[in-house]
């Protein structure tokens, strides 16, 4: 692997997890306007209209997959592990939704290395456990943000780290745009069925909600899933820690939540762990 590949897999990352960020936000701020189920059929729809738009001319080549229960496998969890977390927003903080969440990088990194047989050196395990520390600081067990609520966001980190591993198998071998058009069509599919019976007449702001969280989430997908297919799981497993860090800022930003000392130190933790990883990876061993 060239030393140009890492640092572009890490940008794409955290391009990814910046989308993201920005589609939680706009869903938090869309919830109790069009109500949660909207929002999430808004992020799947909105994905296969603009991933059929874009591959018209070869629609049957990009729906053709070589490992199609895979694909299907993995659509089926990011949908339960978007559910999960979309919920969770209706209920608690976007940086508690993204804290709680935080295991999800360790869960990736150990699967990579049980399931995929990807190595798991000294830097790796080093950066994970650091940036892992930098969470526990943010969340801080005992605090508020441990309420029922907050096991929505814990069973969408489970969901979405089994996602991110079988994108990880499989790899460069499948075209980037196979792969985004099938992780959106469970979700369009089951969601569209359903969500007539959950339907609330639309303001201006609630359609222009809709339509960024269908936006960042399309580019935030297609981003992670060109990373995935040219670095290890588990390089890229700290980098999920920015996310954090982006909650914090655009909860700050879009709704008034002041992140604490804690945060704020938790959040530089994080951050001196994925530039750590950054450097040494995009050096050279």
């Amino acid at each position: 692997m060239s030393q140009a590949a890492p640092a572009r897999a890490i940008t794409l990352a955290i391009g990814a997890i910046l989308c993201f960020s920005l589609m939680d936000a706009s869903v938090k701020a869309a919830s109790p306007i069009t109500g949660t189920l909207p929002a999430l059929w808004a992020r799947y729809a909105g994905l296969m209209m603009i991933v059929v738009i874009l591959t018209a001319p070869r629609l049957r080549q990009v729906a053709r997959s070589r490992r199609p229960i895979l694909q299907v496998a993995r659509s089926v969890l990011l949908m339960m592990a978007n559910l999960f977390f979309f919920v969770a927003l209706g209920q608690i903080g976007l940086a508690q939704v993204a804290a709680v969440a935080s295991v999800n990088p360790v869960l990736i990194a150990l699967g990579a290395a049980l399931f995929l047989g990807e190595p798991l050196g000294p830097r790796r395990i080093g950066a994970i456990i650091v940036a892992l520390i930098g969470a526990l600081i943010v969340i801080r067990p005992g605090a508020e943000v441990f309420q029922p609520a907050a096991v929505l966001p814990l069973l969408a980190a489970f969901c979405f780290a089994s996602y991110t591993l079988i994108t990880r198998r499989l790899g460069p071998g499948e075209d980037p745009w196979t792969s985004l058009f099938y992780t959106g069509l469970v979700g369009a599919i089951v969601l569209t069925a359903i969500v007539p019976f959950a339907w609330t007449r639309l303001t201006w702001t609630g359609a222009g909600l809709l339509v960024l969280i269908a936006a960042f989430g399309t580019i935030g997908q297609l981003m992670l899933i060109r990373a995935l297919s040219s670095a290890d799981a588990g390089l890229l497993a700290p980098f999920n820690y920015t996310g954090l860090i982006f909650a914090g800022l655009l909860g700050l930003v879009f709704f008034g939540a002041v992140p604490d000392n804690w945060t704020l130190i938790g959040a530089l933790v994080i951050a001196s762990a994925g530039i750590y990883v950054w450097d040494r990876e995009t050096r050279g061993r």
